[in-house]
């Protein structure tokens, strides 16, 4: 059965999830997880630090060209509970992305290129929908908690090296939660593209047509022509 002009849907949501993954990607490298506003210039001139999942930075009088980092990890005591499980969810949500883009890209070469062996097709976009979905959920759940730890002004017990407070003079949510959130919605778009094919669900072999039903059954008898079996009549 010829699938091509069935799947164009299918291809943009691959398109989509290939864009979203790059874009996850980005929000788990970014710093502005969270802007913390601090009073005292004394040290931090900028008077904002930028704290990330995987460190906190801000500008000092000392480096004032140079962001001064501090890497957080996901054994530090101070380290809240919503960066500690967003350093794993992300990283989770990334590989199974990249493994729906994966299965996503074998669906469409199945439909655009296979002609005989589908038999692995519904299998395919279901994994590849699956995976889909499960990526923006993990994404959206950490993007999500850190949200509502900024709204709810949540503090964090930085060591005495960050120069940071533990509780700022005020905070608000960083570009990289915007980013974040936009690449998962588009992952759980991509999943529910592939998961209603409807095509997925029939028979990649039945193509409607009984001649072709008939050989599959193995109905291999032909019809004569009734002509060639009239009398003549005198």
């Amino acid at each position: 059965m010829h699938l091509a002009h069935t799947a164009h849907w299918q291809f943009l949501g691959l398109l989509a999830g290939a864009v979203a993954w790059i874009l996850l990607m980005a929000a788990t490298g970014l710093n502005e997880w969270r802007l913390w506003l601090v009073d005292d210039v004394s040290v931090v001139s900028s008077g904002v630090a930028w704290v990330g999942i995987w460190r906190a930075c801000f500008y000092s009088h000392a480096l004032p060209g140079i962001e001064n980092c501090r890497r957080i990890g996901i054994s530090d005591p101070f380290a809240p509970p919503e960066i500690a499980a967003a350093q794993v969810l992300m990283v989770l949500a990334l590989i199974c992305g990249l493994l729906g883009n994966v299965g996503a890209a074998a669906a469409m070469r199945l439909v655009y290129f296979s002609v005989e062996d589908r038999g692995n097709l519904r299998l395919v976009f279901v994994l590849a929908g699956s995976l889909y979905l499960t990526a923006g959920t993990l994404g959206l759940v950490p993007l999500g908690w850190t949200a509502s730890a900024v709204l709810n002004n949540g503090s964090i017990h930085f060591p005495p090296e960050f120069h940071l407070p533990a509780t700022p003079a005020g905070q608000r949510v960083g570009s990289a939660v915007g980013v974040g959130v936009f690449a998962s919605v588009l992952m759980l778009v991509s999943g529910l593209l592939f998961l209603s094919y409807r095509y997925v669900w029939k028979d990649p072999k039945d193509t409607g047509d009984p001649r072709t039903q008939a050989a599959q059954n193995g109905d291999h008898q032909g019809r004569d022509n009734p002509a060639f079996h009239r009398e003549d009549v005198s």
